[in-house]
């Protein structure tokens, strides 16, 4: 089994572990990463994933192997944009899928072409001080497919996205905290351990109006001011009215008062 679910309350711990290939991506783990994630968005028990690669790399990529063995002019055809409906999974596997939940990814060792991209898709990161990020795949002419390109560039801009994408160097765990690729650095082997515990922290909310804030924050790319101030407002007011009022008659009640989470 190359993928499994560990659960903790209301916290799913997404784990691949193809240990063997340093959680390279074939289509069987692609398949499985895609499935536990729907199945994490669709079950109402669930609030907040964490998505861990065991045995101390995140994901060295798509597998070169599995690749090497594709032929035709669409090798990739099965995995085609359709004209409508939902797409297919991505090569890496769930790259494609707007989830209505938060992912936490806890990054150890490499996380490098499709395993950045995926790193990437989450929403944001906890990297071990010897992670690191790349665009390794650079060195074999495989361009990246699932999303490197379109959320890179909104994390750190754009000619520093570039500059990554093009040199296709390493990006040690250090540096990507400094130019914002990722929000916590921690000792070796806590990776997991600081994305679970901020995970809890994050399900102990009120989910339906998180969700609202969220997105509102993802949709609010390539929208004006006030076409933003629109999209926030009739999405969140719904939730004001579900979840909101509730939570202020708790105030006035005397509960977290002085910035009290704990109350």
């Amino acid at each position: 089994m190359t993928v499994r679910i560990e659960k903790s309350e209301s916290v799913w711990t997404v784990i691949l572990s193809r240990q063997e290939a340093r959680n390279a991506m074939n289509p069987k783990s692609a398949d499985a990463l895609q499935e536990a994630f729907l199945e994490f968005e669709k079950d109402e028990s669930a609030s907040v994933a964490v998505f861990w690669g065991e045995g101390g790399a995140f994901c060295a990529g798509w597998d070169l192997k599995n690749a090497a063995s594709l032929e035709g002019d669409r090798p990739l055809g099965e995995l085609d944009f359709p004209e409508h409906g939902n797409p297919p999974r991505g090569a890496m596997g769930p790259s494609r899928l707007e989830l209505d939940k938060p992912v936490i990814a806890a990054v150890a060792g490499p996380a490098v072409a499709g395993g950045m991209e995926l790193a990437l898709w989450c929403d944001f990161r906890v990297m071990e001080q010897s992670a690191y990020f790349g665009v390794y795949c650079r060195r074999w002419g495989i361009p990246l497919i699932d999303g490197g390109t379109v959320r890179l560039p909104r994390l750190v801009g754009q000619g520093r996205a570039l500059e990554i994408i093009l040199t296709g160097r390493k990006v040690p765990a250090e540096e990507c905290m400094k130019i914002g690729l990722c929000e916590y650095v921690v000792e070796n082997g806590k990776s997991r351990d600081k994305a679970e515990e901020i995970a809890h922290q994050i399900a102990r909310f009120p989910q339906s109006c998180l969700r609202a804030d969220r997105r509102s924050t993802i949709s609010q790319h390539g929208l004006s001011v006030s076409e933003g101030l629109i999209q926030e407002w009739k999405n969140s007011l719904p939730e004001l009215r579900k979840e909101g009022l509730n939570g202020a008659s708790q105030f006035k009640n005397g509960k977290g008062r002085h910035g009290d989470f704990n109350n």
